[in-house]
């Protein structure tokens, strides 16, 4: 899964380093401990979306780490690495709060399918926590009052009882995974799994493999069978996210599944038939998209059958403060702190900006300015240059100005993230070029 990292914790260092060459060549990233301390230690400063853990460790119990692991974690996913004769270790584990276990030289083949499953749902899980929507995705929990919120809500949880096809549109960053979670929670089909999978993420031969499955030999490398995620989702529902960037003929491959609810399995002749409920998402106009030959116009009206509208963060100003003072709930409370308050000013500014990233770029803001606040209050000098800027508080040729305050705002983050500096490039919203860049030039 791309831009995924996994934890591996095992004290054995030839099992741990075959692991992770085999899990990087998959294009995650990789980190490594031996004991469970050193694994503890590296969940408290990055983002793991998988940890490995090993059942027998030096200094823990593996399955005693679980709860802790998830404590330090949340959003991410367990898997318990277990040797023979654990497997109760493993069932135990799963009872604690594991997504899964897989035994020692004979789940092998299971590693990687199991990784992605779980790496898929962590990531959704992080997504949605940025988005405001949290770990419990239910339409109650959507922090929001503004009227094009709550209308979208409303028409959201009327169409969730029925197994109609929703299409949700809206800029990237406003929320629609957490509304795809919301509708299937208020359903019928709550019980059964919610499938998920970003359609811009996977090339268009990898992408019709993960949702259909393929038979063994069907291409190369197919060296057995496996089920695709429409099987998965058998019973629930299926969201396929960035629908608009899918290849034609796999478009007209997914109409199959939304006119008679069957699909071949690549390499496959015999048709499977599945109970299936699609929600899709876009960032596009697909009916323009249709206009220009770029998307299927009856693949469309199917989609479309119950469209929802998700308003941008400029389009509902007046939940910025809310969305705000949750976020700074998180953060104050993810570092151990006490709740910061926002003074007026520092209200204003997030006010007056633009907000092309959204609810996304609105979390990292407020983030940032709870590492760099030197009090319990948030005042526009934690804000970056640009936000002051324009909200006239500085003088934005005050080049002088801008690299004192910019060299200031990189040093706290860095002490933060005790410099990491892939993470310090995340929070501080520039890329990690950008940054190395930065540093030198600052001489920090």
């Amino acid at each position: 899964m791309p831009n995924a990292s996994v934890l591996i914790i095992d004290d054995e260092n030839d099992i741990r380093k075959l692991l992770a060459r085999i899990i990087k060549l998959e294009g995650y990233t990789v980190h490594q401990a031996e004991t469970g301390g050193k694994g503890l230690k590296i969940l408290e400063k990055e983002t793991i979306h998988v940890t490995i853990c090993d059942v027998r460790l030096p200094d823990a119990n593996g399955v005693d780490l679980v709860p802790k692991i998830r404590a330090l974690n949340p959003n991410g996913e367990v898997i318990l690495l277990t040797a023979y004769g654990t497997i109760r270790d493993g069932v135990m584990a799963v009872k604690r709060g594991a997504f899964d276990y897989i035994t020692k030289g004979d789940d092998n083949n299971k590693i990687i399918p199991l990784i992605s499953k779980a790496s898929e749902k962590a990531l959704l899980q992080f997504r949605a926590d940025e988005l405001g929507g949290g770990e419990d995705y239910r339409f109650e929990n959507i922090v929001g009052k503004s009227r094009p919120m709550l209308q979208a809500v409303k028409v959201a949880q009327r169409v969730a009882k029925t197994d109609t096809t929703v299409l949700l549109n809206g800029e990237t960053g406003t929320g629609k995974e957490v509304f795809a979670q919301s509708i299937h929670r208020a359903s019928s089909r709550a019980n059964q799994s919610f499938v998920a999978i970003n359609c811009s993420a996977l090339g268009k031969d990898l992408l019709e493999s993960e949702m259909f499955g393929h038979k063994a030999g069907a291409f190369t490398g197919a060296t057995k069978n496996k089920d695709g995620l429409f099987e998965e989702a058998d019973g629930g529902t299926i969201f396929l996210d960035e629908i608009g960037e899918m290849d034609l003929v796999l478009q007209a491959k997914l109409l199959r599944v939304l006119e008679t609810g069957t699909f071949l399995k690549v390499g496959e002749t015999k048709e499977r038939k599945v109970d299936v409920r699609i929600i899709a998402a876009t960032n596009r106009d697909l009916e323009r998209e249709a206009e220009q030959n770029n998307f299927r116009l009856d693949l469309y009206y199917r989609l479309s059958v119950f469209k929802i509208s998700l308003p941008n963060l400029q389009q509902r100003r007046e939940d910025i403060p809310l969305l705000a003072d949750h976020f700074i709930e998180m953060s104050t409370a993810k570092m151990g702190l006490p709740k910061f308050k926002m003074h007026e000013d520092f209200v204003r500014a997030l006010q007056q900006h633009p907000w092309k990233g959204n609810i996304r770029e609105l979390k990292n803001i407020i983030e940032r300015s709870v590492i760099l606040a030197e009090d319990d209050a948030l005042t526009e000098d934690v804000l970056p240059f640009d936000f002051l800027a324009q909200a006239g508080s500085v003088d934005p040729n005050d080049s002088l100005k801008l690299a004192s305050m910019e060299a200031k705002h990189i040093k706290k983050v860095l002490a933060h993230t005790g410099g990491n500096k892939t993470r310090s490039a995340e929070l501080l919203g520039i890329g990690l070029t950008t940054l190395y860049r930065k540093i030198e030039e600052y001489g920090i």
